[in-house]
């Protein structure tokens, strides 16, 4: 959370700028846990996990004008997320409820084991 208001930087993964993917690896290597560099990849080798059940910490995936998942969020709880949007924004916050990224939800995963 205290990367919010970093810029966005296309393969950017430190905070100088980040692109949506290299938040979420940033993020979890902070805690120790290494996973793939693409949001399509880290979707194909999460845990999958029901909106329903999403904790702070999971990832949140969307398929935005692609066939396959091409952003990824981080979920902080409350139905809210973090990420790095697209060019010309800064890493931010965002609603799963928001229209946008309910049409373009796909479902979350999970790195870390869950107690």
């Amino acid at each position: 959370m205290r990367l919010v208001g970093t810029p966005y930087e296309f393969g950017g993964a430190d905070q100088h700028g980040f692109d949506c993917s290299g938040l979420a690896v940033y993020a979890h290597e902070a805690v120790g846990l290494d996973i793939p560099r693409t949001a399509r990849d880290q979707d194909r080798a999460a845990r999958p996990v029901p909106r329903g059940e999403l904790r702070p910490g999971d990832l949140v995936f969307f398929r935005i004008s692609a066939r396959h998942v091409n952003h990824v969020g981080i979920y902080t709880g409350d139905g809210r997320f973090v990420h790095a949007p697209r060019r010309g924004e800064a890493v931010s916050y965002a609603s799963l409820e928001d229209p946008y990224f309910r049409k373009h939800f796909v479902r979350g995963g999970r790195f870390w084991k869950s107690s």
